[in-house]
Order: structure tokens, then sequence, then C-alpha cells
């Protein structure tokens, strides 16, 4: 008999779940939250609503099949640090708990980042990762960090952050320059559109203090260049150049100080094209394929079979 495990996700901005079928496949639902014309998110309590409102209908056509669910995993937090929390998280956790209890079946938590990570991994056929030492970046509208990444038997795998946006994070950097450009949110992918098809290079100085970055100079530069009437792809352009120019100086920096390590990069910014054949022909970096870099369940079906099978 096979085994399969569900893995729920109620991130800020969309609601998730999969079926990993353990060593063959896996299958996902997910659905983003709506957010209303012009405006560049959610507040936390409207979130909660959404996610209330989508996820029986997310779970529904994966659960009426007749799966054999030995384990349920479940992000509960956004990361593993002391005081992470987000109230949007609760509603997954609260679902996965009572599915657990009513199978008799094992629930285990995880942080979003780590489901992050796990599914750029399964993306890339690397889960063997895992077992050895290596840097991932989480890139994200709320998350812009660069962690370490050590085996732990108990939870698969720790992350410790080693360097980090100090203001901006790379996702809001895009969404903020494409709600100037009239684009709609989340603009990650009409935004990579008119950067595909800006011409000119920019010579980029990322801001960097140690091996941690700021991006609100992105914004701001942007905001200059409408002003002054350049075109809407140089302005795509250069801000996708932008987050390229500082995670390529923070990864160069990052190897130096850890070693030759391999290089992960997940979360919703790096599904962009432009940034992803860049980092990967630098780096022979691991990305995962578009469809597990934005918010998703995958990670954490996969690190509920991981934990499981310790």
């Amino acid at each position: 008999m096979k085994s399969d495990f569900l893995g729920i996700d109620t991130s800020n901005y969309t609601t998730s779940a999969a079926i990993y079928h353990s060593g063959e496949s896996l299958e996902q639902n997910k659905q983003l939250l709506p957010v209303k014309s012009g405006q560049l998110g959610l507040r936390q309590s409207d979130a909660v609503f959404h996610h209330v409102q989508q996820l029986p209908h997310i779970l529904e056509p994966l659960l009426q099949n007749d799966y054999h669910i030995q384990a349920v995993g479940v992000s509960d937090k956004p990361r593993d640090i002391a005081g992470s929390y987000m109230p949007c998280f609760t509603v997954g956790y609260g679902t996965a708990k009572a599915i657990a209890l009513a199978q008799h079946i094992p629930l285990y938590t995880f942080s979003h980042q780590a489901g992050h990570i796990a599914a750029a991994l399964y993306s890339a056929g690397k889960l063997e990762l895992l077992k050895e030492n290596f840097i991932a970046f989480h890139v994200s509208g709320g998350t812009t960090e660069a962690v370490f990444v050590t085996p732990n038997k108990d939870t698969v795998f720790s992350a410790q952050i080693i360097a980090s946006s100090l203001d901006l994070k790379g996702g809001q950097a895009v969404d903020r320059v494409g709600a100037m450009l009239g684009l709609p949110f989340p603009a990650g992918k009409e935004l990579e559109k008119l950067a595909l098809a800006c011409e000119k290079k920019f010579s980029i100085k990322p801001s960097l203090k140690g091996s941690d970055c700021s991006l609100s100079g992105i914004e701001n530069h942007c905001k200059k260049m409408l002003e002054t009437g350049s075109s809407k792809e140089e302005i795509a352009g250069y801000c996708l150049q932008s987050i390229l120019a500082a995670l390529d100086a923070m990864c160069g920096l990052l190897l130096k100080q850890y070693g030759k390590l391999p290089v992960v990069f997940a979360g919703g910014v790096m599904s962009n094209s432009i940034i992803r054949n860049a980092l990967t022909n630098k780096y022979g970096a691991y990305f995962a394929a578009p469809e597990y870099s934005a918010d998703n369940a995958a990670g954490v079906a996969v690190l509920a079979a991981m934990r499981e099978a310790q």
C-alpha cells in the first residue's frame, strides 16, 4: 500500500493544499487570496477570513479521492525563529489538526519558510541535499533572507538566518514598482514581461552592509525614472536587475564566508526567469519550477513524509 501525505499552507497570499504520494508524485491545489485593485496586500483579519472561506474548497478535490493519508504537514508560522507568528497560519493549523485527530494520524508542523525550501528541492529533484549543509535564499513579499541549512534528526533540517534585507523585501519592491506601472497585484508575472522587453543593461551597485542588503533604493529610483519619462520596460528592467544584483552580491559574499556549498533559491520572486537564469549560470544554483516557487503546500507535504520516515 502506498503512503500519501497531506500538506496545508495558509500564507498571507495563497490558500494551498497538496498530497504527496511518497516516492512517486505530488498533486496540489491552491488559490490566491482576493486583493482589491490598487491594494498591495491584505490585513491579517481579511486574510484569515478568506482562508476560512477558501480552504474547504481547496481541500475538497484532494480529499475526495481514496488516498491512504499517513500524516499531515502544516505551516504554523512564517520562520523558524522565536516569536515568529502570523494569524493567517492559524487557519491551516486548525484544519490540519482536526483532520489528524479525526483520522488518528500524526500532525507535523513546519515553518512557511521550511516549506518553501523543501518545495524548491523537491521541484529541482534535489531532496538529498537535506542530508548535508547548504545555503538557501527565501525571497518573497514578506521575506528576503539567506539561511544556513543543516540536517536535523528531529525536524528534518534547521535553518539559521545568515543574511537578510534591512528594509524592503524583494517581493515588496516588485509589487510597489508594479503598482507604479499600473500592474495588478501580485505584479511579478507582468513586471517580468515588461522587463524581458528591456534591452538596456543597467550598471547597478547594490547597497550592502556586510552580507545584508538594502532594497528601498529600488522603489525610489524607479519613481524618479517614471517621473522623468523612462519607459515601463526600462523601469521594470531596472527593478529586476537591481534585485538580481543584490542577491548576486549576497550570494558571493556568503560563499566566501561559508565555503563552496550548494545554493538553493526559493520563494515567489525566484520564479522570475531573469534572476533564475543569471544565478543558475553563475553559481549552479537550484531553483524551483514556478508552481513550486510561489506559495504552496507541497513542501510541508514532503516534509511530513520525511518526518514520518525518521
